[in-house]
């Protein structure tokens, strides 16, 4: 058994090294590739993939794995030798059903893809890039028939990203929630809205991305161990434990645009940082799920970097960078700019308030896609009727409307935003379990002092990487299933202490 899941691991490796050399490309044609270069890089990216397909779908490693069952099973499921195997074969049956010519296939389209959004979203063409929106939803339809166990078309691509949920499931945590979020909504945005103009002064690049870094490093991200970039839509990236990057934009005009998305990424990144050394080179060796990793990247940018306490130490600082821009602007001014709540036109600049509508209109989108029910040529129209009637407000065009996200133009339509959403909820479960076991996080984050809040996630969350599923990790950590309570706690506490909720019972 010690050579066959000597075997294992040493298979596993090569497809891990062959997947950080994808990533690899990936982040170089979303931070400094010439233009020139897309028709390659697409054309290198597929030929990857079609490797790592075949070496993962290898019926060696099926007989493989039918092998060590019995040495599976002759463990604790906690065990790190249970946990590989039962990973990894969960991956082996998925992809094994995706023929390997579709990988490579997809693969392609999502880099051509990619780069004729990067050109049409400036442009504000959504008729450039239809083609290949309508040719991603042949894909992603396509991609979820070689799964025929499945009540909706949208199961198996939401497992892509977070096993064990459904579209169904989805379905009934959005409606709690909305339930929930949108009398808070109604009640905020009667009131006049917060003076958010401190954050809309000219503040050089320069000075901006060197304060986030500064943050970043008291949180405890290792630069040893990475590296931060600039890009269109900002993301972190692993290609090794040891090599964990993160990207992010800036705008001088707008101070919240760099350091927000680098405390984000930032989260992001220490979870994978976090990793215990020894999943390297496995499929344990990743986050467990898209929303537990949104959960940890949303704790860092709002639970601690919007909070109160986190600006208490950091403000004066801040101050002392900008003079001229803030040296007149209170810390009160300050910290209710930074939590404005305003029905707005960009997920990515939305306030903790209004964030999950957009996912949640994300979310309906890709189910009526996927069924049929909305073409892709009816989008933009659907999107910014859908808007008005959730928001109130209409964007002035399509690049701030269906072409201000990346993730339906560079992968699949179907299971890539409900993530957004989780993570949010799962943040404040989480935190809440930090503060029950470490009461003393609220008092070191006015210090501007991390370390306990970090130890207590990696001990908490990051080790274990994908050991356990993102179901049984918020039972070990929180004792008991994913809740929308401690969200909805945080932001009534929150908001209750800016603005009038007596309208928000619900």
């Amino acid at each position: 058994m010690e050579a066959k899941l000597a075997d294992l691991k040493n298979r596993l490796q090569e497809i891990y090294d062959l997947t950080a050399a994808a990533g690899l490309l990936y982040w170089d044609q979303s931070t400094y590739m010439p233009r020139g270069g897309a028709p390659a890089r697409a054309r290198q990216l597929a030929a990857l993939e079609r490797l790592t397909h075949e070496k993962f779908t290898d019926p060696a490693l099926g007989r493989l794995l039918d092998d060590l069952r019995p040495h599976e099973e002759s463990l604790p499921y906690e065990h790190d030798d249970a946990a590989l195997i039962r990973v990894t074969r969960r991956h082996y049956e998925r992809e094994t059903r995706v023929p390997v010519e579709f990988a490579a296939r997809m693969s392609s389209h999502a880099a051509e893809s990619y780069h004729a959004w990067t050109e049409a979203r400036p442009a504000n063409d959504f008729k450039r890039v239809q083609p290949y929106l309508e040719k991603t939803l042949d894909l992603s339809r396509e991609l979820a028939e070689f799964f025929p166990d499945k009540d909706h078309l949208a199961d198996p691509l939401i497992a892509y990203s977070d096993y064990g949920m459904q579209a169904e499931t989805v379905r009934a945590i959005f409606a709690d929630l909305r339930e929930r979020l949108v009398p808070l909504v109604q009640a905020i945005s009667a009131q006049p809205p917060a003076d958010d103009s401190c954050l809309r002064k000219t503040y050089p690049e320069d000075r901006q991305l060197a304060f986030g870094l500064e943050v970043i490093k008291r949180f405890g991200y290792d630069f040893e161990r990475g590296r931060q970039d600039k890009t269109h839509h900002p993301f972190a990236i692993k290609f090794s434990i040891g090599d964990v990057r993160i990207t992010t934009r800036v705008k001088e005009d707008f101070l919240g645009e760099a350091l927000f998305s680098t405390m984000h990424e930032s989260g992001h990144a220490m979870y994978e940082q976090g990793l215990a050394p020894g999943y390297e080179g496995t499929l344990l060796a990743r986050g467990t799920s898209s929303g537990v990793h949104e959960s940890q990247s949303r704790l860092w940018e709002n639970l601690v970097g919007r909070s109160r306490g986190f600006w208490e130490f950091f403000y004066p600082q801040l101050q002392m960078v900008f003079p001229d821009q803030l040296k007149d602007v209170s810390l009160d001014t300050f910290y209710r700019a930074i939590n404005k709540v305003e029905r707005s036109l960009i997920r990515t600049d939305a306030d903790e308030v209004t964030y999950n509508l957009h996912v949640m209109l994300r979310f309906d989108f890709e189910l009526a896609m996927l069924e049929g029910r909305l073409a892709i040529a009816d989008l933009p129209e659907a999107w910014h009727e859908r808007f008005k009637a959730d928001f109130g407000i209409t964007a002035p065009d399509d690049r701030d409307g269906v072409l201000q996200d990346v993730h339906w133009f560079s992968g699949r339509i179907g299971g890539v935003f409900q993530g957004y959403t989780l993570g949010n909820i799962l943040s404040a479960q989480f935190y809440e379990a930090a503060l029950a076991a470490q009461p003393s996080i609220p008092d070191e984050i006015r210090r501007g002092e991390f370390g306990t809040l970090h130890g207590w996630l990696k001990e908490a969350i990051y080790q274990h990487g994908r050991k356990f599923t993102a179901a049984e990790l918020t039972e070990r950590v929180t004792g008991g299933p994913l809740s929308v309570e401690p969200y909805i706690r945080y932001l009534k506490t929150k908001y209750g202490e800016l603005y009038d909720l007596s309208g928000a019972e619900a």
